[in-house]
C-alpha cells in the first residue's frame, strides 16, 4: 500500500494544478460559488493526498527516499535531470505545511475576496502558486528545484500585483520579480559551477561528504555554495535584498498571508537547509549565512517597532523571523574554540531552523488572515485608526492573542520551543554574538507584536466603526489555526529528534543551560511589559512623547534607514543617469546612425540607378560609346 501512495504522489501536486487549468481556462463565465467549491476541494484532495503520503513515510525505515523518479533532461552523458518525488524529514514537513495552510488561506478567500470582480482570477493564481511550491519542496535534483523556483516567482509577481489598477501594486510586484531574478542569476551560476564539477544534480549526490571533497579540491566549493545561497538570500528577503518584500503588502492580504507562511520567503530557508551538508563544508559559507541571518533579525524587528501600517508590521515581523531561521543554520558549525571533543556541527541548529519554519508557519499565517479581517472591519491599515474591536471581533481577538504569545515566546505556546532551540544551539556552538542577537530580537519581538495587538484590540476605537461583524468564512480558518498555535509544541522533542542533516553523522552531545528558558522568557516578558505600559489601554500619548524625545533616530528607523531611497538613487541616479543614458546615446547615434547611413547610401545609390535606367535609347548608346572611350584609355 505504501509503494502505491509514494508512486502516485505527484497527485499532491497534480490536484493545485488541475485546480489552476480549469478555473483559469474557464474564469470569464464560470460561477464564483462553483470557483469557491473546486478550489476548496482540489486544495482538499491535496492536503489529503499530503497526509497519506506522511503517513506512508513515517512507517517507512528509510531516512530519504525518491518516491517518483523519471528520467527527463540529458545534459550529457552521465548527467540527467530527473523529475521526482522526494521525501525526506524536512520536505514531509513542508507538505503538512503547504497543504494545511492553502486550503485555510482558499476558505478565507472566499470571505475576503467576496464581490471583487477578479474573483476567479485570484484563485486560479493562487492554485499555480501552492503547485508551485509544492513542487519546489519535493524536487529530487536541483535542476528541478529551480524550475519550480521560478514558477513560485512568477506566481508571486502575478498576485503581488493582482490588483494592476493601482500603480502602488504594480511597482510592488516588478520589485519583488526583478530582485529576486536578481538574485537568481547567481543561483543559476551556483548550480551551473557546483553540477559541472560533480556531474550531479541530485539532492543525495550534491551533498554527500565526496562531492564537497571534489568541490574542495577544485577550489570551487566556497565560491559554488555562495552562489547558490544567493537565491536563498533574495528570495527569502535577507538584507540587503529585503526591499521587495514589505512592498509585496499591495496584494491582497491571503497573498501576504501565504507568501510569508508556507511559501515564497520560506523558500530560501528550505534552499540552504536543503544543501546544508554541502553549505556546512565550507566554513565560510555558514559564517556568511549565519552573519546575514542574525543581522536581518535584528534589522527588521528594530524597523517594525516603528511602523504604522498593519500588514507592514507583520512583514518586517517575517523577516525578522526568517532571520532566526537562516542564522540558525549558520551556528550550526561549532566554534573550533568550543572545545566539544571534535564534533564540527551541532545538528540542533539545523533542526530548530526547521522547527521554526514549522511553528512560524501557522501563527504568522493566522496574524496576516486576522489583520486581513480587522482591515475588512476598519477600512484602513493604520494602527493608529484602530482599537475598539475586542468585543466587536471576539474570535479573531482571542486567536490573535494566541498567535502573538507564540511569536513573543512565550512558554507554552509552539514560538517557545521554536525559539529556544535556536537560542540554545547557538549558544551550544559557541556563537555567543548571534546568540546575544537573537535574545535581543526575542525582546524586540514580544515588545512590536504587542504594540500591534494592543492598539488594535484595546481601548476606544479611534475612527468610526461601521456594522464591524467578523464573517464565518474569514473567522473559523483564523481559529483552526490555534490549534497548532498553541499545541505544536508537543511535537519538539521527536521533531528535534528526527530532523536531522544527512551525511553528517554523530555530532557530539551538549549541554542544556538549565536558566536559558527563564531568560528567553525574561525578554519576552520585559517586551510585553513595556508595550503595555505604552499602549495597553490603546492610547498612544506616552508613545508620542517617546517618539519625540528620539526626534529624528526615531525618523530614520521609521523610514526604513533610507535603503529604498539608497536603491532608487543608485538606480535612477547612477545606473539610469550615468550608465544607461550614455549606452543609450551610442546606441541610438552610433550604432543606429550607421545603421541608418548604410541605408541612406543605398537609397542614394538606388536613386542614381533608377535616372540611369530611364528607357531612353540615345542616353544607352552614349553611355556605351564613352564607356569604350574610357577602356581605351586606361588600356593605354
Amino acid at each position: 500500500m505504501a509503494d502505491f501512495i509514494f508512486f502516485h504522489s505527484y497527485l499532491i501536486l497534480l490536484f493545485p494544478l488541475f485546480s489552476f487549468a480549469v478555473i483559469g481556462l474557464g474564469h470569464l463565465n464560470s460561477d464564483n460559488k462553483f470557483v469557491a467549491k473546486f478550489a476548496i476541494m482540489m486544495s482538499s484532495l491535496s492536503l489529503g493526498y499530503a497526509l497519506l503520503t506522511v503517513l506512508a513515510y513515517l512507517s517507512q525505515p528509510k531516512h530519504t527516499l525518491l518516491a517518483y523518479d523519471a528520467a527527463w533532461l540529458n545534459f550529457a552523458p552521465g548527467l540527467t535531470a530527473n523529475l521526482g518525488m522526494y521525501l525526506d524529514p524536512i520536505s514531509v514537513m513542508m507538505l503538512v505545511v503547504v497543504t494545511v495552510i492553502s486550503l485555510l488561506v482558499n476558505i478565507y478567500s472566499v470571505g475576503y475576496m467576496k464581490g471583487d470582480r477578479s474573483f476567479n482570477r485570484f484563485f486560479a493564481l493562487l492554485a499555480l502558486f501552492t503547485f508551485s511550491m509544492l513542487g519546489l519542496v519535493t524536487s529530487g535534483n536541483i535542476f528541478q528545484m529551480f524550475v519550480f523556483w521560478e514558477l513560485v516567482g512568477v506566481s508571486s509577481y502575478s498576485l503581488i500585483g493582482f490588483w494592476y489598477e493601482k500603480p502602488s501594486a504594480v511597482a510592488a510586484s516588478k520589485k519583488a520579480f526583478i530582485i529576486t531574478r536578481f538574485a537568481d542569476a547567481f543561483f543559476l551560476m551556483g548550480i551551473l559551477l557546483v553540477s559541472f564539477h560533480s556531474q550531479a544534480f541530485g539532492f543525495q549526490a550534491l551533498n554527500s561528504p565526496e562531492t564537497a571533497n571534489l568541490l574542495k579540491e577544485a577550489g570551487v566549493l566556497t565560491i559554488g555554495t555562495l552562489l547558490i545561497f544567493c537565491g536563498g538570500w533574495g528570495k527569502s528577503a535577507m538584507f540587503p535584498l529585503h526591499v521587495w518584500l514589505p512592498d509585496a503588502m499591495e496584494g491582497p492580504t491571503p497573498v501576504s498571508s501565504i507568501i510569508h507562511s508556507a511559501t515564497m520567503v520560506v523558500a530560501g530557508v528550505y534552499l540552504t537547509a536543503r544543501m546544508f551538508p554541502l553549505f556546512a563544508a565550507s566554513e565560510t559559507t555558514l559564517f556568511v549565512i549565519q552573519c546575514i541571518g542574525a543581522f536581518t533579525a535584528l534589522f527588521a524587528a528594530v524597523i517594525a517597532v516603528t511602523q504604522m501600517d498593519i500588514k507592514r508590521i507583520l512583514a518586517f515581523s517575517t523577516l525578522s523571523q526568517l532571520g532566526y531561521m537562516i542564522f540558525s543554520l549558520g551556528v550550526a558549525k561549532v566554534c573550533a574554540e568550543g572545545g566539544h571533543h571534535g564534533a564540527d556541527v551541532n545538528a540542533l541548529g539545523f533542526s530548530a531552523s526547521m522547527y521554526h519554519v514549522f511553528t512560524h508557519a501557522f501563527f504568522k499565517c493566522m496574524l496576516f488572515l486576522g489583520a486581513g479581517a480587522v482591515i475588512h472591519a476598519v477600512h484602513s491599515n493604520d494602527i493608529l485608526k484602530m482599537g475598539g474591536l475586542k468585543r466587536l471581533m471576539p474570535k479573531t481577538y482571542w486567536s490573535l492573542l494566541a498567535a502573538c504569545l507564540a511569536i513573543a515566546g512565550v512558554f507554552p505556546l509552539s514560538g517557545f520551543w521554536s525559539k529556544d532551540a535556536i537560542l540554545l544551539a547557538a549558544l551550544q556552538s559557541g556563537h555567543y554574538v548571534a546568540f546575544l542577537v537573537g535574545l535581543i530580537t526575542g525582546g524586540l519581538t514580544a515588545f512590536y507584536m504587542f504594540r500591534f495587538f494592543f492598539l488594535i484590540f484595546h481601548g476606544e476605537a479611534r475612527s468610526h466603526l461601521h456594522h464591524v461583524h467578523e464573517d464565518p468564512w474569514m473567522t473559523w480558518p483564523i481559529v483552526a489555526l490555534t490549534v497548532p498555535t498553541i499545541f505544536a509544541g508537543l511535537l519538539e522533542h521527536s521533531f528535534v529528534a528526527k530532523v536531522l542533516p544527512p551525511h553528517l553523522g554523530e555530532t557530539g552531545h551538549f549541554a542544556h543551560p538549565a536558566w536559558l528558558p527563564y531568560l528567553a522568557t525574561l525578554a519576552a516578558a520585559i517586551g510585553i511589559g513595556t508595550a503595555w505600559l505604552l499602549y495597553g489601554e490603546g492610547k498612544t500619548e506616552k508613545a508620542a512623547a517617546l517618539r519625540k524625545a528620539f526626534g529624528p533616530a526615531y525618523t530614520v528607523v521609521q523610514k526604513k534607514f533610507y535603503i529604498d531611497e539608497v536603491y532608487l538613487f543608485i538606480t535612477h541616479k547612477i545606473i539610469f543617469n550615468c550608465v544607461a543614458a550614455p549606452i543609450k546615446w551610442f546606441d541610438r547615434n552610433v550604432v543606429d546612425g550607421a545603421m541608418n547611413l548604410c541605408g541612406w547610401l543605398l537609397q542614394m545609390g538606388g536613386k542614381g540607378v533608377r535616372l540611369v535606367q530611364n528607357g531612353e535609347l540615345h542616353l544607352y548608346l552614349g553611355a556605351t560609346v564613352i564607356g569604350l572611350i574610357a577602356l581605351l584609355f586606361m588600356g593605354r
